[in-house]
């Protein structure tokens, strides 16, 4: 209902603000305006959705693969200890617990377009558990706001941005990003820990937490003195290199099984194109509203709203032509994208501003998007708390990325 509410809200609020700038602005080409705009996100979402088909069709093909092997239900095996006290209601060996765990490490590896269709599939498995079709199951609650406060371990779009916008260090927002992307992510599992009366103060949980802040670490000390502008492309090929060794493992292992390799990957990746069909109603419609949202400038609007009251109650406001790019990527990866760039340009790119909206890129995530295309693409209606709980993980997660940005640069 939540979404039902926010999506409403997003028509009704920039329909007023239309009528006022129309009615006593003067504003002509305000209607024609918003018209354009909802045509071409309506426009973008379709093209979205059917450009995920090829990239679903590989990849759930792959998973196929996969799981008729038993290599998903291996990495089921690996991963319970700590998957099973997150979610309680998945059985142990269920293939949902290795799509899972494939989503994640996609996602820190930076690697959406392997991750999106690992994360849909898990999604679909985890509805087979759900004994209401209609309504979000604990899990996949759980799974989806984990996935918005997603931590990416090495924000390399953002570096490659940040290097083409002339900056002296682009990697010297790395940091800020990781600390602050693993405060969301731990501030949502919490979260929604606290609404499923979840205790996550257990060994297998505290292993996981502290092997992470090890990696991390230990990241952080192999990049530390790594040439700018070498750290892209070598994670990228470590990244790409960890998941195309899967993929020959997935193989491999269907290989030593005997299995007919080739006609498990057609099985699979016959739901590719089915699934991307499926979402472009959820995708279209969230797109459109966030469309029509900027366009009468309800967005500039917030914005303004939320200096003036910073600045009154005299606080710094330096970090206020970065909030654009922290109101927008919740909505949209790619026009929080837009405001990062057009920040760096105004303000430079190793400007305080300049650099806290590369760290407020790197930490939030795209929460109204996942949420449109996770529960669509298995006809979830009633999502209740996931968007308030991603909402509250996004907003510790902008809250650290300024203090550490202050912290940092300022």
């Amino acid at each position: 209902m939540a979404l039902n509410y926010v999506w409403l809200g997003f028509f009704l609020i920039a329909f007023v603000v239309a009528v006022f700038k129309s009615v006593f602005l003067q504003d002509t080409a305000i209607f024609g305006d918003i018209m354009n705009g909802m045509l071409a996100s309506a426009k973008t979402g379709a093209e979205i959705s059917i450009g995920l088909a090829g990239i679903m069709t590989l990849w759930l093909g792959i998973m196929k693969v996969g799981e008729a092997a038993g290599m998903i239900n291996r990495f089921s095996k690996l991963v319970y200890p700590f998957f099973s006290k997150l979610f309680p209601q998945v059985p142990k060996g269920h293939p949902a617990m290795g799509s899972m765990m494939m989503n994640f490490s996609a996602s820190m590896l930076g690697l959406d377009n392997a991750a999106t269709p690992m994360g849909l599939k898990a999604m679909k498995e985890l509805q087979d558990l759900n004994d209401k079709p209609d309504t979000a199951s604990n899990p996949q609650i759980m799974f989806l706001v984990l996935n918005t406060a997603g931590v990416v371990l090495i924000p390399t779009s953002v570096i490659a941005l940040r290097k083409a916008a002339g900056a002296a260090n682009p990697a010297d927002i790395f940091v800020p990003t990781l600390i602050s992307t693993f405060i969301a992510f731990i501030i949502g599992m919490f979260t929604v820990s606290a609404y499923q009366r979840i205790n996550l103060f257990k060994l297998p949980v505290l292993v996981f937490l502290s092997g992470f802040a090890a990696v991390v670490t230990g990241l952080y000390y192999w990049v530390r003195h790594m040439p700018a502008e070498k750290i892209g492309p070598t994670m990228s090929n470590l990244g790409g290199g960890i998941i195309f060794s899967i993929v020959i493992l997935f193989l491999g292992a269907g290989i030593i099984k005997k299995i007919n390799v080739y006609d498990h990957f057609i099985e699979g990746a016959k739901e590719g194109f089915q699934v991307s069909v499926r979402i472009i109603p959820y995708l279209v419609g969230i797109l459109v509203a966030i469309s029509v949202f900027r366009t009468t400038g309800c967005m500039d609007y917030l914005i303004n709203a939320i200096a003036s009251l910073f600045s009154w109650m005299g606080f710094n406001t330096d970090f206020v032509p970065a909030l654009p790019v922290a109101l927008m990527k919740p909505l949209s990866g790619g026009g929080a994208r837009g405001l990062m760039i057009e920040v760096m340009t105004r303000y430079g790119a190793d400007s305080f501003q300049g650099k806290l909206a590369s760290v407020i890129q790197g930490t939030t995530e795209t929460t109204f998007y996942v949420l449109a295309v996770y529960f669509g693409s298995v006809n979830i209606k009633n999502t209740r708390y996931a968007l308030t709980a991603g909402l509250i993980a996004d907003f510790f997660g902008l809250l650290s990325a300024i203090l550490l940005g202050y912290l940092f640069f300022h």
